[in-house]
This record gives C-alpha cells, sequence and structure tokens, in this order.
C-alpha cells in the first residue's frame, strides 16, 4: 500500500492520478489518499485507490490512515505547525512503514538559507533521518506553477506586477516533480539507508536519496513574463515594484511570519541564489526536465480572458 498526503495540492494530486492507472512508470499496487476532507478528493478514487479521511493534527487518525502502508509521500504545507510532521513521522514508524518520500525544498542544502521555511524544512529532514526509516528527499526549486498566481492580472489588464524582474529562479515543472515522486515511491530499495546527497541518482533504489530538481534553465519573471505573451499571442508587460509594496501584498496572503520568510527568500533570489540548474531530473527519468515554454503552453487557459 502506497499512502499520499497533501492530494489537494500541486504535487500530490498529479502523483495520485498517475498512481491511478498502473503503467511502467506506476505499477499496480493499492493506493491510499489521505485528506481531512474526502470529499474534495473523491473524484481521485479508482478501483485500487481509496480515500481516507485524517489530520496531521490529530496522531489517532493518521496511525489508522498508515495502517498496511509500505511508503508514504509526505507533504505538509504549514511551517507554523511543525508538530504535523512530527506526528506523522511517529504514526508511521508505529505502523511499520519503510520508506517516506518527502516533498522539501532546495534551500535546505544552502547555507546561506536560514528563514522560517527553510529551517522548517531542514527540521523535519533531520527528523526523518532519526526516525529509522527509509527515507528519500525531493527538493525542488520554486514550481512553474506558481506563475498562475499572475493569471487574473494578466487576463484583466495584460500586467504582472511583482519584484526581482530580472532575477533567475532555475524553476521546475511540477509534473516533473511528480514523476520523481513516482519513481520514488513505487521503485525505492529499503533495505539500503544512506545519504547520498543533492542530486544524487547512481546506485539501485532511491533510499537515503536527496534530490534537487531544477528546470532545464534558469529563468526570470520578466522573462516568463515574455514567454506568456509569445504563447497567448497578446502583448503582456512586468511592472517591478518596491520591496514595500511586495511585502505588503505577502503579508495579505500569509501570517507575517510566513510573509518575512519568503520575503527572505525573494532577497536571495535577487542576489542569484536560485539560478544554479541541476541535471537531476533528466538523470533519473531518462527525458530532459520540462521548460517554461512547454509548462505555459500546456496551462494557456488560465491566462486566456474569460
Amino acid at each position: 500500500m502506497i499512502l499520499l498526503t497533501g492530494v489537494t495540492g500541486t504535487v500530490g494530486r498529479l502523483v495520485a492520478e498517475r498512481l491511478r492507472t498502473p503503467s511502467a512508470a506506476a505499477p499496480e499496487e493499492p493506493v491510499r489518499l489521505l485528506s481531512r476532507d474526502p470529499r474534495r478528493i473523491a473524484a481521485l478514487a479508482g478501483p485500487r485507490t481509496e480515500v481516507v479521511g485524517g489530520d496531521f493534527a490529530d496522531p489517532g487518525s493518521l496511525a489508522v490512515a498508515l495502517k498496511g502502508v509500505r511508503t508514504a509521500l509526505l507533504v505538509t504545507a504549514d511551517p507554523l505547525s511543525p508538530a504535523h510532521d512530527e506526528h506523522f513521522v511517529t504514526a508511521a514508524r508505529s505502523a511499520g512503514v519503510r520508506h517516506l518520500v518527502k516533498l522539501s525544498a532546495q534551500a535546505v542544502a544552502e547555507p546561506d538559507a536560514t528563514d522560517l521555511i527553510t529551517r522548517w524544512q531542514r527540521d523535519s529532514e533531520d527528523l526523518i533521518r532519526a526516525s529509522g526509516l527509509g527515507w528519500t528527499f525531493l527538493r525542488p526549486r520554486a514550481f512553474m506553477s506558481n506563475t498562475l498566481g499572475w493569471a487574473r492580472s494578466i487576463r484583466d489588464e495584460g500586467v504582472v506586477r511583482g519584484m526581482n524582474g530580472t532575477s533567475p529562479n532555475a524553476t521546475v515543472d511540477p509534473r516533473d516533480i511528480a514523476d520523481t515522486a513516482v519513481l520514488s515511491l513505487t521503485d525505492s530499495d529499503t533495505d539500503t539507508v544512506t545519504d547520498a546527497g543533492a542530486g544524487s541518482g547512481s546506485g539501485s533504489g532511491h533510499t537515503g536519496r536527496a534530490y534537487a530538481l531544477t528546470g532545464p534553465a534558469a529563468i526570470s519573471p520578466v522573462q516568463q513574463v515574455a514567454v506568456l505573451s509569445e504563447v497567448l499571442e497578446r502583448p503582456l508587460r512586468f511592472v517591478e515594484v518596491t520591496r514595500d509594496q511586495a511585502y505588503e501584498a505577502l503579508c495579505a496572503r500569509y501570517p507575517v511570519p510566513v510573509a518575512d520568510a519568503l520575503m527572505e527568500g525573494a532577497v536571495r533570489q535577487r542576489s542569484g541564489a536560485k539560478a544554479r540548474v541541476e541535471p537531476t531530473v533528466e538523470r533519473l527519468l531518462g527525458r530532459p526536465a520540462g521548460t517554461y515554454r512547454s509548462w505555459a503552453a500546456d496551462h494557456l487557459r488560465a491566462f486566456r480572458p474569460v
């Protein structure tokens, strides 16, 4: 049995869709999907996929959900609730789970990244390493799909507002993250636990590996807007905002500690800290990592005027 968490999110849903139908990449194995509100993911249920209710804040519900599970995808989303990771790891160990695939972040491997979100992910990785469970860490750069946050202003005004317009980021297609997750969940060697380091992909299985996941090239917001303009066949422009304006927008969406962490990450991007491209996706999947142009072309509907 494979258990997936975070199924209402970008990567978790893509993984669930891939595991729903047996294939060479996703062999036939029963799958269990965990959600606080099972109704939200009912459409993902199928002949070998079941949906269960559970909450990271409720250890009892996790114990029930993890019964009979061999490997699990752990996706937590609240850096202000580190107990969620602790509850899941404890329940997984008690249930006899052999392997955890953890969605983390590339900044974990960068000593100069000290913001709240990175510290939370770093602590979660340390917790899993110390648990005795087999593990694989997926460490992506920013998702290409984050630019869906521009959709409304593109549709309504043909404008994108943001900071760091010319600062590159080696953004990754979430579909590549999902394909790597499927590979890690279904092809793990749970008898060997060694920290192979970021980007390592040699050896059998994926246990004890930390994978740095990026796209094939670093791209700036201005360049992303130019790509969207070309594929939409519509003039678009990027408007640089001040740091104070960007921070105000973040505080309108997130608690202040999270907004502070995101702003710290934005400052690091301006220094070039997020531009490095890694070959891990191509090495693992046997094909080039997806480009932003390819992702944009497949999501044009979101950006087109209604």
